[in-house]
């Protein structure tokens, strides 16, 4: 019996292990803990999305909180290690690029475990962000890297991986989406509002909500060139907070559960976001997406799917928002294996 340990460190890893989890129970031959190196009570893992994506909560939580990173990573090693001398494992699924996820390869490969990393070969190329430094060392620490497509193929060979490493999966975050599509529930806050006729938008980057200045310009080109259209804006209580103090149309609420959020994306007329998970998801669904940053993770949301990215500039952002509204947005397609089966291919790799 392969024993298979799944580790999380944030919310937005549960979206990407979900799958996996599914694909582990439909599977003989192999097993799973599923652990959470925050606390069992961490308001941001509400019961609702564990319903929603269909999955088990944690059976373990770590119980590591603090703000600072350095002393982040060291309980979390001391945590993780305890678990894995009191747990027979196999191979450990690190997720992302989080010091948590850090800590946990680096422990992982102490004791001599099989280290697999879900989404590995991602890079900004920006070594000042805490984000890629994480990155480089779990993929160079991992045994198994799971890749979503070319592009990071072909970092993780530039970077010296052996070619016998690295596996080029998908994009795991479109499993969730196959086996949602049926599901979406439509959110109040379209009531009144035909689907198609409205634009989302989402931040979260810490940058970009630091240049209140800046800020401000790209909030009033959305309200003058998507005058007409209403502009949906889930955020997070402490980012609604802060645009509360700038000038604005938004439409604001707090975030949606995981099922509203999907409906609300997938039948939008386009979205402006700082995030790549939620451009990666237009990709899948055909919706036209801005990206307010100068560089991605998965240039293939670009080059082959609705992704366009505008960086930090208001006046791009103009020009783009332009398009998008009149209805003059490219054609994307999908990346190769972004097909919802990335799961049933990691199962099989880590059962060969």
């Amino acid at each position: 019996m392969q024993k298979v340990c799944i580790f999380t460190g944030a919310r937005p890893n549960f979206v990407k292990v979900a799958p996996i989890i599914r694909a582990i129970e439909k599977t003989e031959g192999i097993c799973y803990h599923l652990i959470y190196a925050g606390r069992e009570d961490d308001p941001t893992l509400e019961d609702s999305l564990f319903d929603d994506l269909q999955m088990p909560r944690p059976d373990i939580f770590l119980g590591v909180d603090c703000e600072n990173l350095n002393e982040l990573t060291g309980k979390v090693m001391s945590a993780f290690e305890q678990y894995l001398e009191e747990h027979e494992t196999d191979t450990v699924i690190v997720v992302d690029d989080l010091a948590s996820t850090m800590a946990a390869a680096i422990v992982t490969k102490k004791r001599g475990l099989r280290l697999a990393h879900l989404v590995a070969g991602t890079r900004s190329f920006d070594i000042r962000m805490p984000k890629e430094i994480n990155r480089l060392v779990i993929d160079g620490l991992s045994d198994l890297l799971f890749t979503a497509g070319a592009s990071s193929n072909n970092i993780a060979t530039r970077e010296g991986a052996e070619m016998h490493k690295i596996f080029m999966v998908g994009n795991i975050l479109m499993d969730s989406l196959r086996f949602n599509h049926d599901r979406w529930q439509r959110p109040a806050c379209l009531e009144g509002i035909e689907d198609g006729q409205y634009l989302v938008f989402t931040i979260n980057r810490k940058a970009l909500l630091a240049d209140k200045e800046n800020l401000q310009r790209m909030l009033a080109v959305i309200s003058e060139v998507a005058a007409d259209i209403p502009v949906i804006a889930p955020l997070r209580p402490s980012v609604s907070a802060q645009l509360s103090t700038l000038n604005s149309q938004l439409l604001t609420l707090t975030s949606l559960p995981y099922l509203e959020f999907g409906y609300l994306t997938s039948h939008a007329k386009g979205i402006i976001t700082d995030s790549g998970n939620v451009a990666e998801e237009a990709t899948f669904n055909h919706v036209p997406c801005i990206t307010l940053n100068s560089y991605t993770e998965h240039i293939e949301t670009v080059k082959q799917g609705t992704n366009e990215l505008v960086g930090e500039d208001a006046d791009m952002l103009r020009i783009a928002l332009g398009k998008m509204v009149a209805g003059e947005w490219k054609t994307g397609s999908l990346p190769d294996r972004w097909d919802g089966r990335s799961a049933e291919r990691i199962v099989q790799i880590l059962l060969s």
